[in-house]
């Protein structure tokens, strides 16, 4: 399956555009791991306030995600490699893992599936990570290969997905392409497309979905 890049901006439109979805980005996060904030929660958070009602792991996952986009931010010519996934998810998942920066050392389940990922291996993921990213294919389709092996990967004991998506979007923001981000709209039928693709190990349903539904962009 071919994605073409349906963006092709400049650096400094590529990060106007990351800074200016960021904070949608950051809620879209939350939303993959079922967090009970709203979009305008996510947002006062974000600017500084506190919000009664939202729960402490909550805003510590919001502000978490808020780290890691700025990591991002100031790493963006860094290259992508596990070493660079790591410090992604040591920001997504600090202090909400039982341990965050290393790939897990123990099994895990993904809930609602049958698929149990294997334990990770340093050399395995290396070698696995870097065939995806020398693929002859567009930065586009090289970001959805990341997030869907990622994901269904689970590579660390937690924030697994945000970490994966963060990781797609480096890509897709470095190489001026857009941005990945599930809307509320489209949550559900997401969900429901990466549980499948977890028990068939088949990402092409899921990878077409985001493709149309998930990619934002801008204009000169």
């Amino acid at each position: 399956m071919i994605f073409s890049d349906k963006y092709k901006l400049t650096r400094e439109q590529s990060v106007f555009l990351a800074k200016k979805k960021m904070d949608e980005n950051i809620y879209c996060g939350m939303k993959m791991e079922n967090r009970a904030v709203t979009f305008p929660q996510t947002k006062t958070i974000l600017s500084g306030v506190n919000v009664a009602g939202v729960q402490l792991d909550d805003i510590q996952a919001i502000l978490n995600m808020r780290d890691a986009w700025r990591f991002l931010l100031t790493s963006i010519d860094e290259p992508v490699n596990v070493e660079y996934m790591c410090r992604l998810n040591e920001f997504i998942a600090r202090n909400e893992a039982l341990k965050w920066g290393v790939l897990r050392g123990g099994s895990v389940g993904i809930s609602g599936c049958d698929y149990v990922p294997p334990i990770p291996e340093y050399e395995t993921v290396k070698r696995e990570l870097e065939a995806i990213l020398s693929q002859d294919k567009t930065a586009t389709g090289i970001a959805l290969d990341v997030f869907a092996w990622g994901a269904r990967g689970q590579f660390f004991w937690d924030g697994y997905k945000r970490t994966s998506l963060t990781m797609a979007n480096k890509i897709m923001v470095s190489q001026g392409v857009g941005m990945l981000t599930i809307l509320d709209k489209n949550m559900e039928a997401f969900n429901e497309l990466l549980l499948r693709y977890y028990n068939s190990g088949i990402a092409d349903e899921l990878k077409l979905f985001m493709y149309e539904n998930a990619i934002q962009g801008m204009t000169a």
